[in-house]
């Protein structure tokens, strides 16, 4: 585990312009960077990075934080391989905390694997492109499936020579130790102790993880030899579970987060070639069935996956069973299928990048419609294997968690199979009674989804409704954000006895830091932030004040949970981009942050009590209305006293503003 003090280090010393700098080009635009959105596709930029706040907010998506989000919402790393990354990309020895004997073996270990994987990978490279057998042979090959030299070296393709040891001769020179060349299945030690290089005299695609790292390889023979397998993959290890992985992600993870979808596929050169013709947000399954973890991969990028296969119906069937296990985990799925003799590979050999998009955007089908298409030549005159067919599809259907999914697949079902939507639900109501004895907490947390809507909805509504104290309150939060440690001089209304012995008031001027100030003004009117996620920001930033004697917005970003970094930054990045004008009609006006510190304060504080105190006269004067008969003296009396309030807000608000009306 990574230590806090090696974190603090990446933190202070990564610069935030200069990480995304590397993946964003930016432009300067006054104190700030602009950019084209790396989220979205637009052709103003909206792709803001400060590098005085050390933060960046995309205002086309939303997104926003420091360097480390940017990593993990771009690169999808996690939070470990965001500071490994940004660690080593400033020469930051990494510190781990103190572990036992056999953690250390198996960190270690996984590493010395990684090593000797990206050494193979580099060496079976080197062979392709640098040697007379790896150019005639390997080289050749991959040219003619019709890849170019620039596709070849950024999938790090590569070659693996006839001889028997010729890699892990290389490796044992280099240094690498056997038991580490056998541990990542390079090398297969044979009983009288000779070793036999897995993949030689074939053609080589590295398995990235998501982040870069090489996992494993595929192999593909090029011989005739009936008794080798076509396609041979690395064996599970420590680094690779084939279960687990998915070829070409680490070049697809961006297009498939930006086009908020990802093709799948089923072999190494079906991703290349769709690759190569411009649509990269392709992956494959690497000719393994189609795994639960493979899924929830897809699903940290996108919901929403189209499933490509080949033109032969045999296959089709075979790989239908996928689609259950996608449904299953509440994602989106289309299926493609391709001409007969064709698949993703010759497809996109053929054809550019146009034709192939309009191609796939034209026979990408809803899985309902695309399995009673595949199957229903065969069920048509046959009520049994019609009725088997349509049962199929209710069992699809039923794997789908969201429930107005369900509703709407059903319906889609009884329209394209001529059957009543009655008999659908109740087919489908006896399956998933069974699934509630299998697996009954998972029913329960199913039928709970629909509360949890109603309950989200409802706290949206309670939201909008008070859009303008939200507002309000937003902007007390970019106040204690911007200058809540600032020591500025406020004006205290005080009472005293006059020489008449009656009580008046008089201001006294005193010095308060903004965040005290702010707190006791909210103490003093007994307000309590009315949206949930800025109370949290709030009482977290009173704590970070009361606990350290400076202010720096980096550290403090970096100490708060995602949930609240996430609103915080999105409030310093909006701060020059917010305007108030719309508050006039609504007799609200907020000044510009054009005069001192204090003003500012001040009159937002007003201009919340104000608000509050308008609330009140409104639920007074429909009191009085719902009961015009009764004697409502008392009730227009303490109106008559909210207005004075008003009124004095006025008068202090005056004081302050140059402009005020009601």
């Amino acid at each position: 585990m990574i230590t806090q003090a090696t974190i603090d280090t990446v933190f202070e010393t990564a610069r935030v312009e200069e990480v995304i700098g590397d993946f964003v080009q930016l432009k300067r635009a006054g104190s700030n960077f602009k950019g084209l959105s790396p989220f979205s596709s637009e052709r103003s930029p909206s792709f803001m990075v400060s590098p005085v706040k050390q933060i960046w907010k995309d205002f086309s998506s939303g997104k926003g934080g420091n360097s480390v989000a940017f990593l993990m919402e771009h690169e999808h790393f996690t939070y470990p391989e965001a500071i490994r990354y940004l660690a080593k990309k400033y020469n930051i020895e990494i510190e781990e905390t103190e572990q036992s004997d056999e953690q250390k073996a198996t960190v270690d270990f996984r590493e010395s694997l990684f090593l000797v994987s990206e050494f193979a990978q580099k060496y079976f490279n080197h062979t392709l492109l640098e040697t007379d057998e790896g150019k005639a042979i390997g080289l050749s090959y991959f040219k003619e499936r019709g890849f170019t030299m620039e596709t070849i070296k950024r999938f790090g393709l590569g070659y693996s020579p006839q001889a028997w040891d010729a890699f892990s001769k290389e490796a044992l020179g280099k240094g690498y130790k056997l038991e580490f060349l056998e541990g990542s299945g390079l090398t297969i030690v044979k009983e009288d102790k000779n070793l036999l290089d897995r993949f030689r005299a074939r053609v080589m695609f590295p398995i990235q993880s998501m982040s870069g790292r090489t996992l494993g390889f595929g192999g593909r023979i090029l011989t005739n030899d009936k008794k080798a397998a076509k396609y041979l993959n690395s064996p599970e290890s420590e680094l690779y579970h084939k279960s687990k992985v998915l070829y070409g992600i680490f070049h697809a993870k961006q297009a498939i987060a930006k086009q908020n979808n990802c093709y799948l596929v089923e072999g190494y050169t079906d991703v290349i070639q769709f690759h190569q013709t411009g649509i990269e947000n392709t992956v494959a399954s690497s000719g393994t069935a189609l795994s639960p973890d493979q899924i929830r991969l897809i699903n940290r990028l996108t919901k929403n996956i189209t499933v490509l296969f080949d033109g032969d119906a045999a296959g089709l069937r075979a790989s239908l069973r996928g689609i259950d296990l996608i449904l299953e985990e509440g994602m989106n799925v289309k299926v493609c299928s391709f001409p007969d003799g064709e698949d993703p590979d010759s497809f996109a050999r053929k054809y550019n990048f146009e034709q192939v998009t309009e191609y796939l955007e034209a026979n990408s089908k809803d899985f309902i419609q695309f399995k009673a298409s595949l199957l229903m030549e065969d069920a048509k005159h046959d009520p049994v294997k019609k009725a088997d067919l349509i049962r199929e599809i209710v069992v699809s259907i039923s794997k789908v968690p969201d429930r107005i999914q369900r509703e709407i697949y059903v319906q889609e079902c009884s329209r394209i199979m001529d059957i009543s939507e009655q008999v659908l639900v109740s087919t489908l109501a006896q399956l998933i009674q069974k699934d509630t004895i299998e697996a009954g907490k998972k029913l329960k947390n199913d039928q709970q989804k629909p509360l949890e809507v109603v309950k989200d909805s409802s706290s949206v509504s309670s939201t909008q409704k008070i859009d303008v104290q939200n507002e309000i309150e937003r902007k007390i939060i970019e106040i204690l954000l911007l200058y809540g440690n600032v020591e500025e001089e406020f004006e205290d209304v005080l009472l005293r006895n006059n020489e008449e012995g009656e009580i008046e008031q008089y201001t006294e001027k005193r010095n308060y830091k903004v965040f005290d100030r702010i707190y006791l003004s909210l103490q003093e009117d007994e307000v309590e932030l009315a949206n949930p996620l800025f109370l949290d920001i709030y009482n977290n930033i009173m704590t970070f004040f009361r606990q350290n004697e400076t202010f720096n917005t980096e550290h403090y970003l970096n100490q708060l949970p995602q949930e609240l970094a996430q609103e915080v930054t999105d409030v310093l990045m909006e701060d020059e981009k917010v305007t108030l004008h719309k508050w006039e009609g609504q007799n609200i006006i907020v000044k510009e942050k054009s005069h001192t510190i204090s003003q500012y304060v001040t009159e937002t504080i007003l201009t919340l009590r104000w608000f509050l105190v308008d609330k009140i006269i409104e639920e007074l004067k429909k009191e009085i209305s719902s009961a015009s008969d009764a004697d409502n003296s008392e009730t227009l009396s303490m109106v008559m006293d909210y207005y004075k309030l008003i009124g004095s807000f006025s008068s202090k608000l005056g004081r302050v503003m140059s402009r005020y009306h009601i």
